[in-house]
């Protein structure tokens, strides 16, 4: 993704934090507004949208094959959730205004063509495949030649998907990929977030990788870090109380924040492959054993165990030369507390 770097996203850029805003606006545009000043004060790198409407996303049908089941929207068939999630395309400028009013990079995910095209004309940096949606390879290669960064989640995805998503990609000329794992449950156990996977789809297929999570609280976001993660995406909301389809799997503006400052100490945490020793660590090095004279030591005796030891501090001979020094002969009267040293002893 560093051909354009319109997002800074890759090695030598922190995590990109992402706060998803769904539909934690709950069909108002006021409070879509102070989410998206929210997800700023919180932390966040980004702020991202779903941009689709009921008809483009499904067919108004109560056929058993729409409605819903074992999920936290039970009861609804697909149109009627649809229609109660999804964010009016006539708000999108506005709240693209806002975003940028805040520093805030803004971007979606569209669902069919006519939304792709409604983004373009908003000159979106950056697209995100929706989990469901990776297997429509005609949006994707849609979205791909537009020559901007793409980003897909693999929530539902078996290898082959992911291998035909990065082909569509490829196949228009676009090599600005990227793969969240994500698990798609609502809210996602813990057990089932297999991080290592993180790593994995890096080293498997050649991209940057991050996490689209569903998992409550940071602890996932955080281990992703220690595995690689580039990209972070929570669902983001005001207050949970005021309800909502994706309320009770979104973070608050307080527990934004502190998973934000977790994930930082995370990378700071991580490092690199260092083994030369800071000037701390250096000095630390006084508090190691070295070779001591415990007992004090006349002129032309030996050195034994008894009167050499290895003790800390550390400003003696290094212990490796214990073996060497005993049997060795003393220069000259030592004095107990005396750091050893090859000057002192023949």
């Amino acid at each position: 993704m560093k051909e354009k770097q319109l997002i800074p996203i890759g090695e030598g850029f922190p995590v990109f934090i992402i706060a998803e805003l769904s539909a934690n606006h709950n069909g108002s545009l006021e409070t879509a507004i102070e989410t998206i000043r929210a997800a700023k004060r919180a932390g966040a790198d980004a702020i991202k949208f779903q941009t689709y409407t009921a008809d483009t996303m499904t067919i108004n049908c109560n056929k058993e094959d729409f409605k819903i089941k074992g999920t936290i929207w039970e009861g609804k068939n697909l149109y009627q959730l649809y229609q109660e999630a999804y964010t009016p395309w006539e708000w999108h400028e506005e709240l693209f205004k806002v975003a940028k009013e805040e520093s805030l990079i803004c971007f979606s995910s569209p669902f069919d063509f006519s939304s792709v095209d409604f983004l373009e004309k908003l000159n979106v940096p950056a697209y995100k495949i929706a989990s469901f949606e990776i297997t429509d390879i005609p949006l994707i290669e849609y979205v791909a030649s537009k020559g901007k960064p793409i980003i897909l989640s693999t929530g539902i995805a078996t290898d082959e998907d992911i291998q035909l998503a990065i082909a569509a990609c490829k196949k228009m000329g676009n090599n600005q990929i990227a793969l969240l794992k994500c698990t798609s449950s609502y809210p996602a156990p813990i057990e089932e977030a297999n991080m290592v996977m993180v790593r994995d789809l890096a080293n498997k297929y050649g991209v940057i990788s991050g996490l689209s999570d569903h998992t409550m609280g940071s602890t996932v976001a955080i281990v992703s870090v220690c595995f690689g993660a580039k990209i972070i995406e929570k669902h983001f909301i005001l207050d949970r109380s005021v309800g909502g389809p994706d309320a009770s799997f979104s973070m608050n503006e307080a527990e934004f924040k502190q998973m934000v400052i977790a994930v930082r100490e995370a990378e700071r945490a991580i490092g690199a492959v260092n083994y030369q020793l800071t000037d701390k660590q250096q000095s630390g090095r006084t508090f190691s054993r070295s070779l001591y004279i415990v007992k004090d030591v006349k002129k032309g005796e030996m050195l034994t165990p008894e009167n050499v030891r290895s003790i800390r501090p550390g400003y003696g001979m290094h212990p490796k030369y214990y073996s060497e020094v005993l049997g060795k002969i003393a220069k000259s009267d030592i004095e107990k507390g005396t750091a050893l040293s090859f000057e002192l002893i023949e």
